[in-house]
C-alpha cells in the first residue's frame, strides 16, 4: 500500500509522546507540515486538505506529537529568526 503525502510527513517529522499531555497545537503542526514540503520539494496542500487529512489519522487537538528532524529546524529557525 502506499503512502500518502501526509502520511510520509507525519512518520519523518513527528513523533508520538503518549505519556505526555503535550499536544502540538495547529498552527505549529501546519507549519512543520509547509516546512516538510519547503525541504522535500513538494508542494504543499491547502490547509483544509491537510486537516481533513489529520483528522483522519490523529486528534488534532490532542495528538501528543511532537517535532523532529530537519522539518523542525527549519520550523522552529523560520518562525523565530532571533534565535539565531
Amino acid at each position: 500500500m502506499a503512502h500518502s503525502q501526509f502520511d510520509t510527513f507525519l512518520h519523518e517529522a513527528t513523533t508520538c509522546d503518549r505519556d505526555s499531555d503535550f499536544a502540538l497545537a495547529r498552527d505549529p503542526l501546519y507549519g512543520l507540515y509547509t516546512s516538510w514540503c519547503f525541504i522535500n520539494q513538494r508542494a504543499p496542500r491547502a490547509e483544509t486538505t491537510f486537516w481533513a487529512a489529520m483528522a483522519r489519522r490523529l486528534d488534532p487537538d490532542h495528538n501528543g506529537l511532537r517535532m523532529k528532524g530537519p522539518a523542525a529546524t527549519d520550523y522552529i529557525l523560520t518562525s523565530y529568526p532571533g534565535l539565531v
